[in-house]
């Protein structure tokens, strides 16, 4: 793979000691896996949220080990890359994905004939209407979350834990699992080679974080794989952030 992308530096053959560890975060997370979807009350009870980025694929092959069906999460905002669509549809086709595509409530014409490019003068706002509104809505017919979030993303990941109950603005609660929690790129991208599971094209052109096109950009800060998103007004869509508690 190229060393160049995603900011990675230095790719060269790791010591044993780390491929060790990684073969632990690899037991573990499999482990944990297995502990969460098997206490599961149903089949149908737990979903997986996927952008059909690195993290999240490689999440997508582990969890069919124990739930071959289980219902994938895309949200479709209208606004994505071709590449991603073209990549989304080769992936669901190639596993026989439980593909469960969530669209706003309105198209991206109906709402940037409202409102406009929301997405250039109110990116929270366009967000809200087509992520965290569908997406919460989905996730409350699930008891348990399922994502490739990693503490290393982004500074406000660093508090993330792999396993945590998690509020959605109705007050539902749901079981959100991030079993990469505490992985690096490396480890995702070692992983994904090592089972040969194929990546979206856009991270051999320079990008690291892939969201909707119009707020995406190849990183400006090589040490910093989001700041190539909003244009540096925000870090995070608003689909990771918990409800506040009601008085």
């Amino acid at each position: 793979m190229n060393s160049q992308i995603l900011g990675l530096t230095d790719l060269t053959p790791a010591p044993i000691a780390s491929v060790q560890t990684l073969e632990e975060k690899l037991a573990h997370v499999r482990s944990l896996l297995a502990a969460e979807l098997l206490a599961a009350p149903g089949p149908d009870d737990a979903c997986l949220t996927c952008s059909f980025q690195a993290e999240d694929v490689l999440l997508l092959h582990l969890v069919r080990e124990l739930r071959p069906h289980i219902p994938v999460l895309f949200l479709d905002t209208g606004y994505h890359f071709a590449d991603v669509y073209t990549y989304r549809d080769r992936i669901a086709a190639d596993w026989n994905l439980n593909l469960i595509n969530l669209s706003p409530a309105n198209t991206v014409a109906q709402q940037e004939a409202e409102h406009g490019m929301l997405h250039q003068h109110a990116p929270d706002r366009c967000c809200a209407l087509r992520k965290v509104e569908p997406l919460f809505a989905a996730v409350a017919g699930y008891k348990i979350w399922l994502t490739g979030l990693r503490r290393e993303q982004a500074r406000s990941r660093t508090a993330l834990e792999e396993a945590t109950n998690f509020t959605l603005p109705d007050g539902v609660v749901v079981r959100k699992l991030s079993p990469f929690a505490d992985w690096t790129t490396r480890d995702v991208w070692q992983l994904c080679e090592r089972f040969s599971i194929p990546l979206l094209p856009l991270y051999a052109l320079g990008y690291s974080s892939i969201g909707c096109e119009p707020c995406t950009s190849i990183p400006t800060d090589p040490n910093d794989p989001r700041s190539g998103r909003w244009a540096g007004k925000k870090v995070e869509c608003g689909i990771h952030i918990e409800a506040a508690p009601k008085p």
